[in-house]
């Protein structure tokens, strides 16, 4: 249907429930004039009357009337799902998909989720939690959690997540059995477990110091593809290892692993939430956003 067609029936149909061509253009924001137009152009497009006008009064004909019986409630159906629609901006209920990798999950999304959900029983809920790069858009995710350098260039990305830090990790009998690296570059000399990233890619590890940036490819002596198989390499003594802080922290707290190369390891932007940009944010998008961002304030404030 021609789209101006629509429009027109749509101010015929107000103009047969207001009687009155000067009080549907007030409820429609026109002027009489403009409405009055309208309803000639329609007439004469169909090549009917569907108006009968007097002094006094305006009434549907007959035609008029088999026109409004099937316009009437298919307008008021599409008034009644708008209203609908409006609510849910108001209303966290509906369905809300989150995708995000397992280190995202553990440290931030399962504790803001969880949260979410308990306080929110009418949203129904899904997480999925996979080590590889979803297309949010073709697999109807509203929203996923990734690290700001691994996001396409058309999505709103929005940061939900403290900074984050990588440390380069080692066993203390594989560091008192070699010369630790005291420079990026020395790193070539060790043996080096490798993580393999969703991409099929082995991760690099990259430093920074002084405004310096290096990247270091490593020729591991042996690759995982999971982040507690990394960690339990390295503290078995299998070399050194890269990897976030906070999955080798409770390793270095009881001594089952040391850290090198500290001061060229500064913290970086963390997470973020990213969502298509056509999309419009549902009201349970925003709640998620806002229990991410409180369980980031509680994190840091510990």
């Amino acid at each position: 249907m021609d789209p101006r067609k629509f429009s027109d029936l749509v101010i015929f149909n107000r103009v047969a429930e207001e009687r009155s061509f000067t009080a549907a253009a007030r409820s429609l924001g026109v002027t009489q004039s403009a409405v009055s137009q309208t309803v000639k152009r329609l007439e004469a497009d169909l090549g009917i009357r569907l108006l009968s006008r007097s002094t006094r009064s305006i009434a549907p004909t007959a035609a008029g009337e088999r026109l409004l019986a099937t316009l009437a409630p298919v307008i008021a159906e599409i008034d009644a799902e708008i209203d609908d629609l409006e609510q849910l901006r108001e209303e966290p209920g509906g369905r809300l998909r989150v995708t995000c990798g397992k280190h995202a999950a553990d440290t931030l999304v399962w504790p803001a989720f969880s949260r979410l959900i308990a306080a929110h029983p009418e949203i129904d809920g899904e997480l999925s939690v996979e080590n590889r790069h979803v297309d949010i858009v073709a697999e109807r995710f509203d929203v996923g959690i990734r690290l700001r350098e691994d996001l396409e260039m058309d999505m709103v990305a929005v940061p939900v997540g403290p900074h984050l830090r990588a440390v380069v990790v080692g066993a203390p009998r594989y560091l008192d059995s070699c010369d630790p690296p005291h420079t990026p570059r020395d790193v070539s000399a060790h043996r080096c477990i490798g993580f393999r990233n969703a991409g099929g890619t082995l991760s690099p590890w990259s430093f920074e110091k002084d405004g310096h940036a290096e990247t270091v490819k490593v020729s591991p002596s042996l690759i995982v593809n999971d982040g507690d198989a990394l960690v339990g390499a390295a503290s078995a003594g299998m070399g050194l290892a890269y990897m976030l802080e906070d999955l080798a922290a409770p390793f270095l707290n009881d001594g089952l692993l040391v850290e090198v190369l500290a001061d060229w390891c500064p913290p970086f932007p963390g997470y973020h939430a990213f969502y298509s940009s056509r999309r419009h944010p549902t009201r349970a998008f925003t709640l998620f956003l806002e229990s991410l961002r409180a369980e980031t304030s509680a994190t840091t404030s510990k």
